[in-house]
């Protein structure tokens, strides 16, 4: 067959009606089974609902498609290729990994760097690619647009209106179902879920101020050496911590080490980017518009605190401190295997604090820690201690046995650099040295037929919400503050938003942006 004879010539109202059908076929499958999953289908609610929602699918694409035409026709082809390719991603991801692309998940998407997505790479990413992407864009280089008349063009949109309107108030008990189910469906609806909710995300940001305000002037109460060293852990949910019951010895060294693993501790947010605000925030960051202040470094780095940032991972508001470091920067420094790991963030990090010319050291060390698909990447070969592991990042194909041995390595893993942490402080004389590690949400393992996170906070299941909160303090710490261990341990719940106040409260430091009500180390936080 030549060239010229697989060409196609439709009218643009022929072709955005090819081109909706085509839509909802091949990139709603998942969409589809869901609601057969939640629908009575044997009933005629069931039936009609499971109808409503192909009406609305293809309505919604005929009237985009519609409107685009009316700018210009030029923009049909180039739009349903973009959308082909961005279908054919989003659709491998909601397959393979369960998720929704709703606000909360684009937001994790745009603030993933080229490392963390190299972790999704698969063959079968470029089967999708090229099945429901690349192959639909050279049929759509066949395709020549025949020129339709806007008035011909408005008709067929009105017309479409006009019967989905109808449909709708003819189909209004099952309404009801779409109300319940808004979040999963608009989540899996391409390509309305990545390109509306990334606009969603994307907003507040354009619309709010990114100046950063800054937080009252600071004193101190107190003297004396102090360092807090800040762990902020990725991905590692409570439930699969020893120290909080877990059946298996994940924790064999911190149970050892004298820690106190706070309890009932949960993530304000189920992604990276807006926990880690979350933290580093002296107010609730729940608001999207909420004003931005600056946050918990840049305030004690202007307020004569040593501050030292060190990062496997990003996610961080804008902060402005003494010394930023990520893995690049070190590796020049770290020698040995385990310089590909979170260990590196712990080069020189002792002599860097004995030599600091401050009364007062705050080190961040952010973690990669336990973040999916490849847990198996994440911790060096001695720590392969529960097997066989998953070792692909189709996490459906494992078994869940070989996916949690997987994920407990990285917890294993956890435990000894945590404890070199602890080594390092232990090391330091005459100083009152604290250890705050938290992680900044959990991790689903196929629960509920969920992996990794993400999910809408409202959605998300407690093991995406529930996050181990330890804390080893010196006992120079202990008696400068006269700490009760019992009545931390005693203490019913914690959230990320205790770090600003509670790191404030370890330095002594007083202004008018602390709150005692938030320091776990506190007589208001007690008798909250």
């Amino acid at each position: 067959m030549t060239p010229e004879r697989l060409r196609f010539t439709p009218s643009a109202t022929t072709f955005i009606a090819a081109a909706a059908g085509a839509n909802a076929l091949l990139y709603h499958l998942p969409l589809f089974a869901f609601a057969a999953g939640n629908l009575t289908l044997a009933s005629f609610t069931g039936g009609l609902t499971l109808a409503t929602l192909l009406v609305v699918l293809l309505s919604e694409t005929v009237l985009l498609l519609a409107l685009l035409a009316l700018a210009s026709e030029r923009l049909l082809k180039p739009f349903c290729m973009l959308a082909a390719l961005g279908n054919a991603l989003a659709v491998y991801f909601v397959v393979t990994y369960h998720v929704v692309l709703d606000e909360t998940m684009m937001g994790n998407v745009l603030n993933t760097d080229f490392a963390e997505s190299a972790e999704y790479l698969h063959p079968t990413l470029l089967v999708y690619v090229l099945a429901l992407g690349v192959l639909p864009c050279w049929l759509l280089t066949r395709v020549h647009i025949r020129r339709t008349p806007r008035a011909q063009l408005a008709v067929f949109a009105l017309a479409c209106l006009a019967v989905t309107v109808l449909w709708c108030l003819l189909a209004a008990r099952s309404w009801l179902w779409f109300d319940e189910n808004s979040k999963r469906v608009g989540g899996m609806t391409m390509p309305w879920s990545y390109l509306i909710n990334t606009g969603r995300y994307l907003a507040p940001k354009l619309l709010a101020s990114e100046a950063q305000a800054p937080l009252p002037p600071a004193s101190f109460a107190s003297g004396g050496k102090t360092v807090v060293i800040l762990v902020i852990g990725e991905a590692a949910r409570a439930q699969n911590f020893q120290l909080y019951g877990y059946d298996r010895p994940t924790n064999p060294l911190l149970t050892k080490a004298g820690v106190v693993a706070l309890r009932n501790a949960t993530a304000c947010a189920t992604y990276t980017t807006a926990a880690v605000r979350c933290m580093l925030s002296n107010v609730d960051t729940g608001s999207p518009f909420a004003r931005r202040y600056e946050p918990l470094p840049s305030y004690l780095q202007r307020s004569g605190v040593d501050v030292i940032w060190r990062s496997r991972n990003w996610g961080e508001p804008p902060i402005r401190v003494q010394t930023y470091q990520r893995a690049a920067d070190l590796a020049p420094e770290c020698a040995g295997p385990h310089c590909a790991y979170d260990e590196i963030l712990l080069t020189g990090l002792e002599q860097r604090i004995e030599t600091s010319s401050s009364q007062r050291v705050f080190v961040v060390l952010h973690q990669s820690g336990s973040h999916g698909p490849a847990y198996y990447t994440k911790y060096p070969g001695e720590f392969e201690h529960f097997k066989p592991v998953c070792k692909s990042v189709e996490l459906g194909k494992c078994t869940h046995d070989e996916l949690v041995n997987a994920y407990d390595d990285t917890i294993l893993y956890e435990d000894y650099f945590l404890s070199r942490v602890i080594g390092v402080l232990r090391e330091l004389k005459d100083t009152a040295a604290l250890l705050i590690y938290l992680s900044d949400h959990g991790e689903s393992l196929g629960e509920y037929g969920m992996y990794l996170h993400g999910i809408p906070y409202a959605l998300a299941p407690d093991v995406q919400k529930d996050i181990p909160f330890i804390v080893w303090m010196s006992d120079e710490f202990i008696r400068r503050k006269a700490v009760q261990i019992g009545r931390l341990e005693a203490q019913r719940t914690h959230s990320q938003r205790d770090v600003f106040h509670t790191v404030m409260g370890a330095f002594s430091m007083r202004s008018a942006a602390y709150l005692g009500e938030y320091d776990i180390f506190s007589e208001e936080f007690a008798n909250r």
